[in-house]
């Protein structure tokens, strides 16, 4: 692997296959994983499966409470990269500039690059994806139709990003596929 300590930041919409992708790439390379589903409804104090019911913007999805998961995430990256540990995988939507830019902060004062993997599928993928999410009792993402079209509104394309610092990725492939394309496209053994 790339000998520089690394943040790979798995970012896009509700349903595009991040979490799944992330969370497959972090075992595969034995890297700490953070989500932020989990980390917000920690945060909350709520389990993990539970399901919230909040509208977009709303509950433990407010501006502030979103806020406060992504700086948690942050904190928590940051304690495993001083503690010695090299890379972290990172997982959440991401969607504004604001958010991303807080990322590259905290990877430039941890001296580590920051590569940010968005993940991309079509709408009926989505809403599939939705579908069979919203019967698995083991789904921590509260993700729903409605709130994804909010999301698709409110979402502030990466266009702040440099071509280096970006590897967008369509997620409709098989997750050994998609491993193997970020292999290559990463430069990791």
């Amino acid at each position: 692997m790339n000998e520089m300590i690394s943040l790979y930041v798995f970012f896009g919409l509700i349903a595009s296959g991040k979490s799944t992708l992330a969370e497959s790439f972090s075992k595969h390379y034995d890297m700490p994983y953070y989500n932020t589903d989990r980390v917000r409804k920690e945060l909350a104090g709520v389990d993990p499966v539970s399901r919230q019911s909040d509208n977009f913007n709303q509950g433990i999805y407010t501006k502030e409470f979103s806020r406060k998961t992504y700086q948690a995430m942050l904190d928590k990256a940051g304690e495993k990269v001083r503690s010695g540990r090299k890379d972290v995988v990172l997982d959440g939507s991401y969607s504004s500039i604001d958010e991303r830019t807080r990322v590259i902060e905290q990877a430039a004062a941890l001296n580590a690059r920051c590569v940010f993997i968005q993940c991309v599928c079509s709408d009926k993928v989505v809403r599939d994806r939705l579908e069979i999410r919203a019967r698995d009792p083991q789904a921590v993402s509260d993700g729903r139709w409605e709130i994804y079209l909010a999301q698709k509104e409110s979402f502030q394309p990466p266009s702040e990003l440099e071509p280096s610092q970006l590897l967008t990725l369509a997620t409709e492939q098989s997750i050994a596929m998609l491993l193997e394309n970020l292999a290559t496209s990463l430069d990791l053994q």
